[in-house]
């Protein structure tokens, strides 16, 4: 079980709906992913799984709500005697993924409550009264935004292409490419402890960084972390006087000048007019 539960950070970013891998590109706020390898179909046990945990998930996500500080950590969940509101259930989305086709799961619902979407491998599924997202990992389109999904497909060609244009953003998808590539082609060696894992995160962004653009690899960095190490010389160098002095008081543009040398182009100008 996954969820996936969209916050406020200052630093976050809006993207284009189409830049996640298929069957995510439309987060709602709250979501509830459930994964079955190929070895485990998804199946109507997991179905109701997945339902009974986004009912208490929601319950425990309202009741965060009715704090006054929902960050207070010390401040233990209650719910209260009298009846409280539940967040809106649109605010909540549950994901089955398979890698392969429940077909014995969707023999057992009621006729057309399985149906395709536009995108290949994505279903919308009726399950009881509650509708959810089937994606179903070895129909998917292999694209490069679906290199996360392909990691786990069966086709070995699906694989192979997935794990080639699979491009991590994180300490943890560095080290899930790692470990694909340690159990399917007996690449590297799989790291055993956290501190294992960024560094193998580390030595993997090094061999990357020649082929980013200047601003990709800069892209986050302080302006104090951008400039260090650089000559403060050849730093000033690109910049025209004007903009070196923008912004300076009187005070501090003259700080450091020779006074006998300030005289001299005074005296320089008063001549002059």
């Amino acid at each position: 079980m996954l969820i996936i539960e969209q916050g406020q950070s200052p630093q976050a970013t809006s993207r284009p709906a189409d830049d996640g891998p298929d069957g995510l590109e439309d987060l709602t706020k709250h979501n509830l992913l459930s994964f079955k390898a190929a070895d485990e179909p998804f199946s109507a046990w997991f179905a109701e799984e997945l339902l009974s945990h986004s009912v208490t998930y929601r319950k425990v996500a309202s009741l965060r709500a009715l704090r006054e500080r929902p960050s207070d950590k010390d401040q233990p969940l209650e719910e209260p005697k009298e009846h409280y509101r539940l967040l809106p259930a649109e605010d909540f989305r549950c994901y089955a993924i398979a890698t392969r086709f429940p077909l014995e799961l969707v023999k057992q619902l009621r006729p057309g409550s399985c149906h395709k979407t536009e995108k290949a491998g994505i279903y919308h599924l009726r399950f009881g009264t509650r509708d959810m997202r089937l994606v179903v990992i070895n129909q998917l389109e292999p694209h490069p935004r679906n290199a996360p999904w392909g990691l786990f497909a069966t086709e070995e060609a699906h694989w192979r292409s997935a794990y080639a244009s699979y491009r991590s953003h994180s300490d943890i998808g560095i080290h899930l490419h790692n470990l694909i590539g340690y159990f399917r082609l007996g690449e590297g060696y799989m790291a055993y402890t956290q501190e294992d894992m960024h560094r193998e995160a580390r030595e993997w962004l090094k061999g990357f960084l020649p082929d980013l653009d200047p601003e990709d690899r800069l892209r986050g960095l302080a302006a104090e972390d951008r400039l260090r190490g650089l000559d403060a010389d050849l730093v000033l160098s690109h910049y025209d006087p004007e903009d070196r002095l923008r912004g300076l008081d009187p005070e501090d543009r003259l700080q450091g000048i020779d006074p006998k040398f300030i005289q001299a182009w005074l005296a320089k100008q008063r001549w002059d007019h």
